[in-house]
């Protein structure tokens, strides 16, 4: 019985030892001076929004400059942080249009083309394919599509749609830019005075102008410090993009993206110098920030074809991480939480802390295939987006009012901290996530 007794003391004492050497806590150089300078310069007003024809290209100048600065170091084939390549702007010059008779406002009128002149009318040879977007529809689903198609397509779109109408067109300015040189169709969409339908007689005239332009990423990379493990990649990825200048609101018109996403970029930046001082990533560590995410993901689409997707192990994804979670300080949400461990592997790596890692709190909003992680995930990478934003009821999103003041940087700093401390398996090499099997679900 004794020895019994003391067998189960000597077991109990091993897994108490254990269970500290578990909590103790990683060190963690994340230096809250530089999250504010990082952020603050960001969302600044003189970056204008951030749109790749505001002033994007002073950001990714910026953030290049922080990669310099760390010591990190170009990614293999490119001859500096700049990831280079092209995108085409498409500048609607001229719209008018009426609907059963009606002239329709022009802010009630967006035209996506590939082609220099558009003359519609109903009934006419060579009439578009008519789409009505009615009052039980699903917005998203139903206009995203549309956006993409390789046919001429006019889109009326009932008045109960108003709202995300208008943000559609806010974003759109009269512009929009697409990843490869546009097909010669069009997309016209109209939000209707009253419910359309298929026969609803319309008219429309417009003028396009197609722009080549060159966008870039920016990527550093911290080589993996042990030869057998430096194969593998783990990326840290937010996108520094932003929708530039809005329609004024008490005379503020720019939309700096304090949070969406010069947070996550943020994140980053400070990442990067934390693993960089540390000398712990028995992997190689590819820190990038995306270009053109709001405008649909090119930066992170071209950058994942430059990769093998075989070779990343995980990618940390980070998206709107500004403002207190619903589940309250200290704590961030996953999306994606059931399709790898890769969460309970980062919590695992918190013990001894009350910081928490929660699933997505949001199904509804499809986050998972929405942010950068998509591409990669979509390749089996276990690449998932680590957020705090309360999106249904967040109303700086996408607006004149998403500031610097709006933030919690003590906050922010310590989701920081704990991603830096929840990756250190993966990082170490001692972590792998599961892959993710359903790799071919689109958002």
């Amino acid at each position: 019985m004794k020895r019994l007794l003391l067998g189960l003391l000597l077991a109990g004492a091993a897994q108490a030892a254990v269970g500290q050497k578990a909590a103790k806590p990683a060190k963690t150089k994340i230096d809250a001076k530089l999250i504010e300078r990082v952020e603050k310069t960001l969302a600044d007003d003189k970056l204008r929004g951030r749109a790749l024809n505001t002033g994007a290209a002073e950001a990714a100048q910026f953030l290049a400059g922080e990669f310099q600065r760390i010591g990190l170091q170009p990614l293999p084939g490119l001859t500096s942080f700049e990831q280079k390549f092209p995108a085409y702007e498409i500048n609607t010059t001229s719209l008018q249009a009426t609907v059963g008779g009606a002239a329709v406002p022009r802010e009630n009128v967006v035209l996506l083309s590939g082609q220099e002149q558009v003359s519609w009318g109903s009934g006419q040879a060579g009439a578009p394919r008519v789409v009505v977007v009615g009052p039980q529809a699903d917005f998203r689903r139903e206009v995203g599509p549309l956006m993409r198609a390789k046919e001429n397509v006019l889109v009326l779109i009932d008045p109960t749609h108003a709202a995300t109408f208008k943000r559609l067109a806010a974003q759109v300015q009269h512009s929009a830019f697409r990843a490869e040189k546009p097909e010669p169709t069009s997309a016209a969409f109209i939000l209707t005075a009253a419910t359309p339908t298929e026969t609803t007689p319309y008219q429309l005239t417009g003028s396009t102008s197609i722009k080549q332009l060159e966008i870039k990423n920016i990527v550093g990379v911290l080589p993996g410090r042990d030869a057998a493990k430096a194969a593998e990649q783990v990326v840290f990825s937010a996108h520094y993009d932003h929708i530039g200048i809005l329609p004024a609101v008490a005379g503020d018109s720019i939309a700096n993206g304090a949070d969406d996403d010069a947070s996550g970029t943020t994140a980053v930046v400070a990442l990067a110098e934390h693993f960089k001082r540390t000398k712990q990533n028995a992997r190689t560590l590819i820190f990038v920030a995306f270009t053109a995410e709001e405008i649909g993901g090119f930066g992170s689409q071209y950058f994942s074809k430059q990769l093998d997707p075989a070779k990343v192990v995980a990618m940390f994804n980070i998206e709107m991480i500004g403002k207190v979670s619903k589940f309250g300080p200290g704590a961030a949400f996953i999306t994606g939480f059931d399709k790898s461990d890769f969460g309970p592997i980062l919590q695992r790596n918190l013990q001894g802390s009350t910081f928490k890692f929660e699933p997505d709190p949001y199904p509804e909003q499809q986050l998972f295939y929405r942010s950068d992680n998509a591409t990669l995930a979509r390749l089996g990478v276990p690449a998932h987006s680590i957020s705090t934003d309360q999106i249904p009821t967040d109303k700086l999103y996408h607006s004149v009012d998403d500031e610097v003041e709006s933030l919690d940087l003590k906050n922010m700093t310590e989701v920081i901290r704990a991603i830096a401390v929840s990756s250190r398996g993966i990082v170490a090499g001692t972590d792998t996530p599961t892959r993710i099997q359903d790799a071919g679900q689109r958002k």
